[in-house]
């Protein structure tokens, strides 16, 4: 399944709940099965963040711990509350100004949203600081992972989005990701750079970011590989360089392959 706007479900108690006697909607499901609700309006508008029990590759506390720390050097959500019960867990968080770069409004035009894009990446590359920073999301950390998710039958090739990728299968994909590029920058990844990620205001400038619950430290192709990765699969082919104007850096064609072949991996 890929992200996208929301299949028919039935709602999550504890978003009833929550929302009590306002109005509520469906906004988002991700690939993992989470879902994300609006509730009410104006300036009481809240998101909650739902994942299903077991909750495999989407761990919300995780994400909870990174919107605490972040959130005083970056426009994210501020975090109101964590919970779980039987049936999942959530969060729920204060709306950031701004809509999804995949709104139909910013898809229609596509220039400014990818410029938003790839302007709202390195402000928050610039901003979020390394040394205080107490998250990793560097490549040994991910590689481990993938190994031991690997080696527990959890990682499945065929859905991969590079065709080349998929022939190559986990055993040789883990192979080719011994020989890691050195680090161009280290800077504190958003972790999951993809064009829904970031909140465009009316002036077409990026207004926060959500969805940060991989967030740490890493070389900046690993956030700069899937956000350029990203606009084709949401305004289409030849935008990869406008993102990379935007950010102000030049294209990188080892580091960006090297890092989409690691995202492959997951989770």
């Amino acid at each position: 399944m890929v992200a996208g706007p929301p299949r028919s479900f039935p709602v999550p108690p504890v978003v009833v709940q929550l929302a009590g006697r306002q109005p509520y909607r469906a906004v988002w499901e991700n690939e993992l099965g989470g879902l994300t609700f609006e509730i009410g309006q104006g300036a009481q508008r809240r998101f909650v963040k739902w994942a299903p029990q077991p909750a495999v590759g989407l761990d919300l506390a995780a994400e909870a711990d990174r919107l605490r720390w972040a959130v005083a050097f970056t426009p994210v959500p501020r975090l109101f509350e964590l919970g779980s019960d039987d049936d999942g867990s959530w969060i729920v968080t204060k709306a950031v100004p701004g809509q999804s770069a995949v709104d139909d409004r910013w898809k229609a035009e596509p220039a400014r949203a990818v410029a938003a894009i790839g302007a709202g990446l390195r402000a928050f590359h610039d901003a979020l600081p390394v040394v205080r920073c107490p998250f990793s999301w560097s490549v040994e950390d991910r590689v481990a992972d993938a190994r031991v998710r690997a080696a527990a039958g959890r990682i499945d090739s065929s859905g991969w989005d590079d065709s080349a990728h998929q022939a190559l299968g986990v055993d040789g994909a883990l192979r080719r990701l011994v020989d890691a590029p050195p680090v161009d920058k280290l800077v504190v990844c958003h972790g999951d750079a993809c064009s829904p990620n970031t909140l465009i205001g009316d002036d077409g400038r990026c207004s926060g970011h959500v969805d940060l619950g991989a967030l740490g430290v890493a070389d900046r192709w690993a956030d700069l590989a899937i956000a350029t990765w990203s606009t084709n699969w949401n305004y289409g082919p030849g935008w990869e360089p406008a993102l990379l104007e935007a950010y102000g850096v030049d294209p990188d064609p080892e580091r960006t392959a090297y890092y989409r072949l690691l995202w492959e991996l997951g989770p």
